[in-house]
Formats: structure tokens, C-alpha cells, sequence
């Protein structure tokens, strides 16, 4: 029981006013806050109008009492004023507690992605896809009886960027996850970050081996995209298939997917078709301008394919500087590329500069020729709405697939501290619009297979598709 200076015990609305009670304030029935230096206290309240200083109001109705101990009228009246003085705000507050807590007790989910610059082409749409599941989680209820908030930032697609405002909204926003990231910088960066706090990271679109190599890995950090040995496994098995291929030569961009690519590419290819000659390797740097030097000194080679690694706006420029110089004719358009270029994202980004004939893949090829899952038809409609667009996006379902494995996570743990979820997804499945997925428990991956096919020119679209999607490897890596 609290009770002020005189020994009387404190109303409830008394003991809440003392609680919320500014220093310096007024609080009936209880004890003036403590000042470091009670002469200042004194003081301050001296010059207030209080000469009684640090005394309650109790021991001033025992010190200067009205008739017979009784407070006077002016004691009263003052009283009163400071009963509404406090009620007030109290009852306007309790009003909004309910509001309040409801937001502090949601599951949040920090995502730091690429929302400006030229990856942002690419982050925005994944980013699309993870408000979408959220959506839909919290239209069902959400998790355990509490609801996803998903706080996004712009990490412009820079691992600095990406570390800073992951350790922010770990900080200041208390997060309880991370999902997000788009490149093979930024996410090995925010795994760090997510090691060092314990927090669960789910990777959406990160293919580096290096993210959950065994020097790398760690309890909290899961990978629900592809990684670069699984898709080199399949980009050489395709590669295979074309018997009269005996030189092959690769470009990617020189950085850790770029050079992860190649290498699980060509590891797999020795495997397969031991025949096979690597007659050239081009490393231009992330972003380049002018392929030209580039795209020179690899045809002077005279390869019979290529193997490129080269994505978004680099698979852009790129193509449009070969084109015209006779690259694709003089490869009869055998090309392999694992970097997404069979989206309709980077279809329409082109338009008829696309280079038809090359073999391209996709998390989700949007438009299908061949027979659609009905779970996906569904998700792309639903996203299609959702994002006010004619066609949806390649890259949102790795965006939608990283907030239902963290959903499912939960589910599985009864709770969201990290330490228990992280156990829970190990070995876990989930279900995704294009089947199920499950996470290794040695590698935290999910081996994910994509979508691969020859892109063609299609009369029904202003943009080349993939004709009759394969969902490749049929077989994964063994760690």
C-alpha cells in the first residue's frame, strides 16, 4: 500500500497521479518529487507560491490547519483544481492506451531494401510482396493473436546503408526480425548485424554462397532465395543439353555473386560435360557504362556459348551495346543467364531489344505457357491487385515467401524470441504459391529451384516471355 508522509493511504487515481507526475508538479496527497538539491527544490518552490517547501499537503493541513485540523476552503478549492488538473490527461490517456498497446504488441519485422536508384526496379516489387503477405496474415488474425507490422527502409543498395538502418531499427524501432536486402553486398552485411544481436534474418533474394558458407553461417540467418551452386547446377545442366557446344565463355560482374556464379557454374559444367573448354572469362565491374572492351575481347575468342551472369540494368546495357556488334548472331543466341532475366521485369525493360532465343530464369515467370500452379494464378492476381498493375512482378514472390516462413517460424516456436524460432525453421517447410519449401538444417537454405526457359516474342505481349517454364535442378547440393 503507498502512503504519503503523514502515513494515510493513497487513493488509486492519488497513486497514478504520483507515478505520472512531472518533477516540479503538483500531486495531491503525496510527497513533492525529490530534487537532487532540496535547498533548489526549496527554492523553486518558495517562488512558486510553496514556502512550505518539500512539505506534503498532508503535513501542511497538520501544520497550518483550519478549524479543528480541517484543510480551509482555499486548501479545498486548490485540491480540486488539482484533481482535474491530473484527471484529465489520465482519463485522455487511458482512452488511448488500448490504441497503443495494440501497436506495441505487434510482430515487427524490420526490411531494408533498395527503394531508389537503379536496383530499386527490382527491391520495389520485392518489397510489394512481402506488404502483400502481411496483408493477408493480418486479415486472418496474424500469429499467435497478434499482428505483423512491417517497418521498410531504403538501403539504396548499399551494405553501409543496409547495416546502418538494420542496427537502427533493432535500436530505436525494437524490431523482432529482419527480412529484406537485395544484392550479395548488402545481406552478408546484415547477417553480421543480425549475429551480433541474435535476431532472426530471413534473406529473400541473396545468392552468394557466402551468406551461409560454414565460416559465415550462424543460428539466425535463413536464405529463402536460390544460391549460386544451385543455380549454376542447373545453368550447366541446360548448358549440357547442347551437344555441339565445345567452348563456352562467361561474363558476370566482378563481385562476390558475380564471381560465386561463375564458379559454381563451372564446377558444375566439369562434372557434366568434361569436353567442355572455358575459352575466356570477362569481369566488368557492378554498374558499368560501356561493355564495348568487354564484349570485343570475348568475341575474338570465337566461343560457341555464354554463360552470363549479368542482371538488371547491367543486362540492359549490355545487350544493347552486343546487340548491335553481333554478339548474340555470332553465339546463335546460346546464352545461359541465372540472374533473373526471364521476369517480366527486365522483359519489359527491354522491349524489342530483347535478345529472343537466349535461356533465361525466374523466381515466378508471371505469364505462363504451360500448366500454372492454381495456388500461383491466385497469388498473382491478388498481387496484381494489390499492386494496381497489368502484369505483377517476378521478383515480389521472394518477398512473400521470406514473411510466411518467418509466420510459419513463429507458429512453430509458440513464440517470437529469436532463439526459439531460429530452432523452429530448421528442417522446417512452408507452403509458397509455387510448393512447398523446406529450410536444410545444416545450411539454413531452402535450395530453392527456379523457373528456366528459352525467352520468345509472344503476339499476346509487348514484351519477350518464357516459353514453357522448367523448375530446375531437379536434384540439390548435398550440404
Amino acid at each position: 500500500m503507498m502512503r504519503c508522509a503523514s502515513g494515510r493511504s493513497l487513493s488509486a487515481s492519488a497513486r497514478t497521479a504520483t507515478m505520472i507526475a512531472p518533477v516540479g508538479g503538483e500531486c495531491p496527497d503525496a510527497i513533492a518529487p525529490r530534487h537532487k538539491d532540496a535547498n533548489r527544490t526549496r527554492a523553486n518552490w518558495t517562488r512558486n507560491g510553496h514556502p512550505e517547501g518539500r512539505l506534503t499537503r498532508c503535513n501542511r493541513a497538520k501544520n497550518y490547519p483550519g478549524p479543528q485540523g480541517r484543510r480551509t476552503e482555499w486548501e479545498k478549492g486548490r485540491l480540486r483544481m488539482s484533481c482535474r488538473h491530473y484527471l484529465v490527461p489520465m482519463l485522455a490517456a487511458a482512452a488511448l492506451w488500448p490504441l497503443t498497446a495494440g501497436a506495441a504488441d505487434n510482430i515487427k519485422i524490420g526490411f531494408p531494401i533498395p527503394l531508389s536508384g537503379p536496383t530499386a526496379v527490382y527491391g520495389k516489387p520485392v518489397l510489394a510482396g512481402a506488404e502483400l503477405a502481411v496483408q493477408e496474415l493480418n486479415a486472418k488474425g496474424g500469429v499467435l493473436g497478434r499482428k505483423f507490422e512491417l517497418l521498410s527502409r531504403d538501403s539504396k543498395a548499399s551494405a553501409d546503408e543496409a547495416v546502418r538502418l538494420a542496427r537502427e531499427m533493432i535500436i530505436k524501432d525494437s524490431v523482432d526480425f529482419l527480412a529484406g536486402t537485395l544484392t550479395s553486398a548488402e545481406a552478408p552485411a546484415v547477417s553480421t548485424v543480425a549475429k551480433e544481436n541474435k535476431i532472426v534474418f530471413v534473406a529473400p533474394t541473396s545468392k552468394s554462397t557466402i551468406l551461409t558458407d560454414e565460416k559465415h553461417i550462424h543460428p539466425y540467418i535463413f536464405r529463402v532465395a536460390s544460391n549460386t551452386d544451385v543455380e549454376g547446377l542447373a545453368g550447366a545442366t541446360l548448358m549440357a543439353r547442347w551437344k555441339e557446344v565445345k567452348k563456352v565463355a562467361t561474363i558476370a560482374p566482378d563481385y562476390a555473386y558475380g564471381r560465386d556464379s561463375i564458379a559454381g557454374f563451372i564446377e558444375a559444367l566439369k562434372k557434366q560435360r568434361p569436353d567442355i573448354q572455358i575459352v575466356d572469362q570477362q569481369w566488368p565491374k557492378l554498374g558499368e557504362a560501356d561493355f564495348t572492351p568487354f564484349i570485343t575481347a570475348q568475341m575474338s575468342t570465337q566461343p560457341d556459348a555464354v554463360y552470363c551472369s549479368l542482371f538488371a540494368g547491367d543486362f540492359v546495357t549490355f545487350t544493347k551495346s552486343a546487340t548491335p556488334r553481333g554478339y548474340f548472331k555470332a553465339i546463335n543466341n546460346r546464352m545461359v543467364d541465372p540472374a533473373e532475366i526471364g521476369t517480366p521485369d527486365l522483359a519489359q525493360a527491354l522491349g524489342d531489344d530483347y535478345p529472343y532465343g537466349v535461356i533465361g530464369d525466374a523466381y515466378d515467370p508471371v505469364i505462363w505457357h504451360g500448366t500454372e500452379p492454381p495456388e500461383h494464378k491466385k497469388f498473382i492476381d491478388d498481387l496484381k491487385k494489390f499492386t494496381n498493375s497489368q502484369y505483377g512482378s517476378g521478383w515480389s514472390i521472394v518477398g512473400y515467401q521470406a514473411i510466411y516462413a518467418l509466420a510459419e517460424g513463429i507458429k512453430k516456436a509458440g513464440n517470437t524470441k529469436s532463439d526459439a524460432v531460429s530452432k523452429a525453421m530448421l528442417g522446417m517447410s512452408f507452403d509458397t504459391p509455387v510448393g512447398k519449401r523446406s529450410f536444410s538444417e545444416k545450411s539454413h537454405e531452402t535450395f530453392a529451384p527456379e523457373y528456366w526457359g528459352v525467352m520468345v516474342k509472344d503476339p499476346n505481349h509487348p514484351f519477350a516471355i518464357m516459353k514453357d517454364p522448367e523448375l530446375l535442378p531437379a536434384s540439390f547440393p548435398t550440404y
